[in-house]
């Protein structure tokens, strides 16, 4: 967005979500980035670079609207075969991160379920659909994961029993498990896995083998994993010696 800002003098929500190929409400979202850190002016309904702001990337920042645009096709072929696994009247809880916005994405209209989510990226996904009972968390909000934090969360989740859990993870390591990169995503996500009879992993192939900075579980507490076509055969082997059903599409 910025490098399209730079060539030329502003642009339209409209015109930005069509050149990136996006919806509007990510472009949305990445405005209001954008404009928390004085990069780009408020201007409403457009996106003008303000030219008193020297930007440079972020490497480390992790922003989820730019998460979701990475390994686009191989998420979106996960979410969608994630979703064909609820059933009628599940209770499902699902996690922070951009391979579960796809899950949210492909579930079938006609499902009647509940859904529990501390995530506003998830919630908008789904509160249009008169068949989802929600149920959502509330307290402090993290714009970087649209993450909703506290303590009430945590006691809200921990009354709730769930069918499904679908869970997500920035890294998946051998010896080092599940790990995410924001401590106070951490006890959230805890405490849902801990919430499902059954616990589900969903997560692309890049992520297997990588170390983020907090830990979250082992490996071995899912009971599936659904990831795409590229895992190599030595995690393909070492997934199916643990025991735990994997699903590869």
């Amino acid at each position: 967005m910025v490098e399209i800002l730079k060539k030329q003098n502003g642009a339209t929500i409209r015109d930005l979500a069509q050149m990136l190929d996006v919806s509007e409400m990510t472009v949305r979202r990445d405005m209001d980035t954008l404009k928390a850190k004085n990069v780009i002016l408020d201007i409403p309904g457009a996106a003008v670079l303000n030219t008193q702001y020297t930007y440079e990337v972020e490497d480390d920042a992790y922003q989820l609207s730019m998460a979701t645009r990475s390994h686009t096709k191989e998420k979106e072929r996960i979410g969608k075969f994630a979703s064909s696994l609820i059933q009628q009247d599940d209770c499902v809880i699902i996690d922070n991160g951009s391979t579960v916005e796809y899950l949210a994405d492909n579930i079938a209209k006609d499902t009647k379920m509940t859904v529990f989510t501390c995530n506003l990226n998830i919630l908008n996904r789904i509160c249009n659909n008169p068949n989802i009972s929600i149920i959502f968390g509330g307290g402090y909000y993290h714009p970087d994961t649209t993450l909703f934090e506290s303590a009430e969360n945590i006691t809200l989740i921990k009354n709730i029993r769930a069918t499904k859990v679908f869970a997500s993870a920035a890294g998946v390591h051998d010896t080092m498990g599940v790990t995410c990169m924001n401590n106070y995503e951490l006890e959230i996500k805890q405490t849902i896995i801990q919430s499902g009879a059954e616990k589900i992993l969903l997560v692309d192939s890049s992520k297997f083998g990588v170390i983020k900075p907090c830990f979250v579980t082992d490996l071995d507490i899912f009971d599936r994993i659904i990831t795409d076509t590229n895992l190599s055969e030595d995690w393909v082997q070492l997934i199916r010696e643990k025991g735990i059903r994997l699903d590869m599409v």
